[in-house]
């Protein structure tokens, strides 16, 4: 159905029509803009929440439970799913609220110069009309003039006393005002059908030509509306299969939870490869008491016996070793702090082990990177070389340079952490073995030390002379200030249990060591317990460790707080 045929007298309302369509559509970009800073401001919350509960630690330093690693992974795929809400959201932008706005633009234009061709086509129907009418006008005064000349002259050709002057006179006004009424009446026809060959050419062919113009116009903005709300549904079902997969990875990294590989990785990650400590033994304080005939029923030991079993008992030690490290001995008690050193002594071997391996795969990783710029480099050079147009061989040179200087570097880096691991390996075999032969061989009675150590000879000194073609390279050991407090209940020095002779000068530079010069005599305070190192003090009366390899030892068989194993 036409506009220019059925509504070819309602140019007003199509006007008003047209210009509803286009608020119409420029409402409806508003509703789109409104809806994609909607998705924008959604799709920034969450890569906001993402990023605050994001790990804000190394890879290394992160967790590697499943649980951990499943929630990492949702976060991802959360992240995932934000950028998926994004590009909805410029989808939106530049498909549906751009092609709107730019579109509204373009009607606009378009329905301006097609209202400006009827306005001027009914201007010009004015304007023929207003001539129509005023030769119409004109012949009709005309017409008038030439009714009372007539009169004029009837009367007076009728009167006796009009002189023949006066008639004539009335005569040719009379012919002059018919001559004009003919000639206005010319013009009027002439006039009227000029205006009625424009009307009929406005009616038929001007306003129906504009108006089909506005109804193409009109039924292009409902067509592109049409269109644009099909692009408004199709930016979000053409990320629908992405974001599908991003809720399958959520539930994937769910079945990913494994409570048994988490449990498995608490021992990983905190087994010291320590066996758990023996029995206590028994201290016997009552040797050294004087027995009477009577007391002679009540021991089942004669003294005689004592003394062939062993030396006289030791001397009772009111703060035995045993009341001051009741901390170590508990499973929850307190633990002292360690400091963090470069070569992970203050770690158990089991977990040394690891971050040592660790640190030497990463080392090789950097050191085969630093490797391939190398060679990158020498090709280059080659090029240059080959090609002097391409480039400045020499310019490569410091680049070369520092690679070969870090390549240095970094093997110098794996070989001192390979030391410290076989040093590691060492240390943990030593230490099982004495965990094995404290758990499984008990010495006689009178034949241990305080810390345990065995002595062959109950009638003399348990020499331990360590001689070395040269002082070996100790790890460091594990002092800690703290340590002190929290192993001893009370301020009182430890007991000596022996001296010991420098083999060699050490100088102490690690907290918790001392500084030793080579044939210097120190107290032993207490023993090796496998990890190389003996704590001794000075003859000022400072106390620390020193590397076991550059001492020869002798401890003391009746040693203040040596116990008796039963």
């Amino acid at each position: 159905m036409s506009w220019g045929t059925e509504l070819w007298d309602q140019f007003d309302n199509l006007d008003k029509h047209t210009q509803w369509g286009i608020d119409f559509l420029e409402r409806y970009a508003k509703f789109v803009k409104e809806r994609l800073e909607i998705e924008q401001n959604y799709a920034k919350q969450l890569r906001n929440l993402v990023k605050k509960h994001c790990p804000k630690r190394s890879k290394d330093e992160e967790p590697r439970f499943t649980s951990c690693l499943s929630f990492y992974s949702i976060l991802n795929e959360l992240n995932d799913y934000a950028g998926q809400r994004e590009v909805v959201a410029e989808e939106m932008g530049h498909k549906v609220y751009g092609e709107l706005m730019r579109y509204s633009q373009e009607l606009k234009a378009e329905r301006k110069h097609h209202l400006q061709e009827g306005r001027k086509a009914q201007q010009f129907l004015d304007q023929c009309w207003k001539q129509m009418d005023n030769s119409k006008r004109k012949f009709e005064r005309e017409c008038k003039e030439a009714e009372k000349s007539q009169i004029n002259f009837d009367r007076l050709d009728n009167d006796i006393n009009a002189t023949k002057s006066e008639v004539e006179k009335a005569k040719a006004q009379f012919y002059l005002r018919t001559h004009m009424a003919d000639e206005s009446k010319n013009e009027y026809a002439a006039q009227l059908q000029n205006f009625n060959a424009e009307q009929w050419k406005h009616f038929n062919n001007t306003v129906p030509h504009i108006f089909k113009n506005l109804q193409d116009m009109d039924q292009r903005r409902t067509v592109k509306l049409g269109e644009t709300y099909r692009s408004f549904a199709e930016a979000e079902r053409r990320v629908v299969p992405i974001i599908s997969k991003c809720l399958e990875g959520m539930v994937s990294a769910a079945k990913a939870v494994d409570e048994r590989r988490d449990s498995s990785i608490v021992v990983e990650s905190f087994k010291s490869g320590f066996e758990p400590p023996g029995d206590f033994p028994f201290e016997d304080f009552s040797q050294n008491l004087s027995r009477t005939g009577s007391d002679g029923a009540i021991s089942a030991t004669p003294k005689g016996d004592r003394e062939r079993d062993g030396a006289p008992g030791p001397r009772s030690d009111p703060k035995h070793p045993m009341s001051r490290t009741k901390n170590k001995l508990w499973l929850f008690g307190k633990k002292p702090k360690a400091p963090t050193l470069e070569d992970f002594s203050h770690l158990p071997p089991e977990q040394r082990r690891k971050r040592l391996q660790q640190r030497i795969d990463e080392l090789g990783k950097e050191l085969q990177k630093e490797m391939d710029q190398r060679d990158a480099l020498n090709k280059m050079k080659d090029v240059y070389e080959k090609n002097p147009q391409m480039g400045d061989p020499s310019s490569l040179q410091p680049k070369i340079s520092e690679t070969m200087c870090n390549v240095e570097k970094l093997r110098s880096e794996i070989h001192k952490n390979e030391t410290w691991l076989s040093e590691a390996g060492k240390q943990s075999s030593r230490g099982d073995r004495r965990q094995s032969n404290d758990n499984h061989h008990h010495a006689p009675p009178g034949r241990e030390s305080p810390e345990g150590s065995y002595t062959d000879d109950t009638n003399q000194e348990h020499h331990t002379p360590r001689h070395r073609a040269g002082p070996p390279q100790p790890g460091i050991p594990n002092p800690d200030p703290h340590e002190f407090d929290d192993e001893f209940d009370d301020d009182d020095p430890l007991p000596v249990i022996g001296h010991c002779k420098a083999l060699y000068s050490f100088d102490g530079q690690n907290d918790g060591t001392l500084v030793i010069a080579e044939d210097e005599v120190l107290y032993i305070i207490e023993e090796d317990k496998g990890d190389g190192w003996t704590r001794a003090r000075k003859q000022s009366g400072e106390e620390g460790y020193v590397p076991t390899s550059y001492v020869d030892i002798t401890l003391e068989k009746n040693s203040k707080g040596a116990v008796t194993y039963i």
